[in-house]
C-alpha cells in the first residue's frame, strides 16, 4: 500500500522533513503502524480541543487571556478597561474563552468574576501535544 503524505513548503534549497528524519503528516489521515503497515487511524481532536483552539485564534482574545496570567479574577468591566474593548465586545471575548476552557467564572453576589482555568487548559494542551506527536 502506498502512503500518501502531505508536504510542507520549504525555502528553495532547504532540506525537507525527510532529510532530517522528521515524520510527515499523511494526507489520508493514517499513520504507519509500528510494524510498518499503513492504515493505523489517527485519533480526532475532541470538541473541547477544537473550542480551545478557536478561543486562541483571535488576537483580541489573546490580549484578554494575558490579563489572567497571574491568577487574577476580573470582571467584564475590568477586562474592557484594560483592553480598550467596549464592554459588550469584552463580554463576547470572555464568553468565547469560557467555551474554549481557558477561563472559568463564578458569581460573587451580582458580580461575575472570571479567572484562568489552568486545569482545563492543561488538559487541552496535553491532548493537542499527543495528537501532534503522531504527525509533526
Amino acid at each position: 500500500m502506498t502512503q500518501h503524505t502531505a508536504t510542507r513548503d520549504t525555502a528553495p534549497g532547504a532540506p525537507g522533513p525527510e532529510a532530517s528524519g522528521a515524520a510527515r503528516c499523511p494526507a489520508d489521515g493514517t499513520v504507519p503502524g509500528q510494524d510498518g503497515q499503513d492504515g493505523q487511524e489517527v485519533a480526532e481532536l475532541s470538541p473541547a480541543v477544537h473550542a480551545f483552539l478557536k478561543a486562541l485564534a483571535s488576537p483580541a482574545r489573546q490580549r484578554v487571556m494575558l490579563l489572567f496570567a497571574r491568577g487574577a479574577e476580573l470582571t467584564v468591566g475590568q477586562v474592557a478597561e484594560a483592553t480598550g474593548l467596549a464592554q459588550p465586545r469584552a463580554s463576547e471575548q470572555l464568553a468565547e474563552l469560557r467555551r474554549g476552557g481557558i477561563l472559568t467564572s463564578r458569581k460573587d453576589g451580582k458580580t461575575v468574576l472570571h479567572r484562568a482555568d489552568k486545569r482545563a487548559s492543561a488538559a487541552a494542551l496535553a491532548e493537542l501535544q499527543a495528537y501532534l506527536q503522531h504527525c509533526c
